[in-house]
């Protein structure tokens, strides 16, 4: 996948439908076969493949089925606090800043 910022969003909805295909065929599933699996329609399977679209819980249970779920911690990963904003007593922030 090429670097984000230079792709648009249906580009790289396109790159992660490849992905998921990649992922599929490594481990030897049909597209009707991942959707039992995932329990979606395959027609969701083959949209989310092709970059057509889908919604968020499709994706992650088609990421479920195929064992990579744990990708989504690199997508979003857990925000943590820093050790000294925890000595300065700062809390996390519940929301962003108006612009």
């Amino acid at each position: 996948m090429a670097t984000p910022t230079f792709q648009t969003p249906e580009e790289i909805q396109t790159d992660l439908g490849e992905r998921l295909r990649q992922l599929r065929l490594g481990q030897r599933l049909t597209q009707a076969g991942l959707a039992s699996r995932a329990g979606v329609s395959p027609r969701a399977v083959r949209a989310l493949e092709s970059g057509e679209g889908s919604s968020l819980i499709t994706l992650i249970r088609v990421l479920k089925a195929l064992g990579a779920l744990a990708s989504l911690d690199a997508l979003a990963p857990q925000p943590t606090i820093s050790p000294m904003a925890l000595l300065a007593g700062n809390r996390a922030p519940k929301r962003g800043t108006r612009h």
